[in-house]
């Protein structure tokens, strides 16, 4: 399928992949910049790059490929659905879960248990992420909203966007936090050397800010609130291993001994609200501590 453009003078100078970003809203700007660097993206029918900027009378030429079938098998999967109407669905997703397929794991995902329970998730993000708006971790549990229909899926990426989406989580972390509460603001991006991981102030960092209190302090642990402001990925484990008190049980940012037996990170996405796609009304929603994370409090306090 290919769209053509042909940018007005305002555009003019500005680059290719914001102006197509600003045209497209649907695709994601690095997705423009992967259609871009595989030449699916034309400027006056000769291959162009992501930074160049627009002239007048150029013609931009975009074929987008064709939607590939979904490959993505449905499976019998117990999930806890909080909400589900025909534009959208609420789940408690648990530890352990991955959100979504990726190369070498195709199966088992929250993905595929939707794919069986609903059948219409928004095509949006592709053969494998269908109705995935946001993600957590896989060890992180707690509340998901998952689009169904395409309309929802813009609308709710686009709350995220501004920043208008309520996300509390609830963590424990290691030490003993001496203040009420604090807010943590600085910029996040993808470590230099291990790709797999986050960091703070590298290069092509984003701003990121947390705001969290605390609830209860214990000897060795402090159980706090944390709420985004920002969503970069591992947001909240990135900046509470920044201020020297990382989550428990944390793998990548956290080199304690994990003594309360946690099988991943302490964080748990408690409430999402949002304002429903469709109606306008805000909506909000909460996922109660898991046993496993309420025993090990209950422990703490004995």
């Amino acid at each position: 399928m290919k769209k053509i453009f042909i940018p007005e003078q305002d555009n003019f100078d500005k680059r290719i992949d914001l102006f197509l970003s600003s045209m497209l809203p649907e695709m994601s700007r690095s997705q423009i910049q992967k259609l871009i660097n595989e030449g699916s993206v034309k400027v006056n029918n000769d291959n162009t790059k992501a930074n160049y900027k627009l002239k007048d009378m150029d013609e931009i030429i975009l074929s987008l490929p064709e939607p590939k079938p979904l490959d993505v098998e449905p499976e019998k999967i117990d999930i806890e659905i909080l909400y589900e109407d025909s534009h959208l669905v609420v789940v408690n997703k648990p530890q352990g879960m991955v959100v979504h397929p990726a190369p070498g794991n195709y199966s088992g995902t929250l993905v595929n248990a939707l794919l069986d329970h609903c059948k219409d998730l928004s095509g949006i993000n592709g053969v494998l992420r269908p109705g995935i708006v946001h993600r957590i971790d896989k060890d992180t549990s707690g509340v998901l909203v998952v689009a169904k229909s395409d309309k929802a899926h813009l609308n709710l990426a686009a709350q995220i966007k501004e920043h208008s989406v309520n996300r509390v989580y609830k963590a424990l972390v290691y030490g003993n936090i001496n203040r009420p509460a604090g807010i943590i603001k600085t910029t996040i991006g993808r470590h230099p050397v291990d790709r797999k991981r986050m960091a703070v102030g590298v290069k092509n960092a984003k701003v990121a800010e947390t705001h969290f209190r605390v609830l209860e302090n214990f000897k060795d642990y402090t159980f706090i609130e944390a709420k985004l402001r920002t969503g970069r990925t591992h947001q909240i484990r990135v900046h509470m291993s920044y201020i020297k008190h990382p989550v428990v049980g944390d793998p990548k940012y956290s080199k304690a001994k994990n003594n309360l037996g946690f099988k991943g990170q302490a964080l748990h996405a408690e409430t999402l609200g949002f304002l429903h796609p469709d109606h306008n009304n805000y909506m909000e929603f909460k996922a109660p501590l898991p046993d496993y994370f309420q025993k090990a409090l209950n422990i703490l306090r004995t």
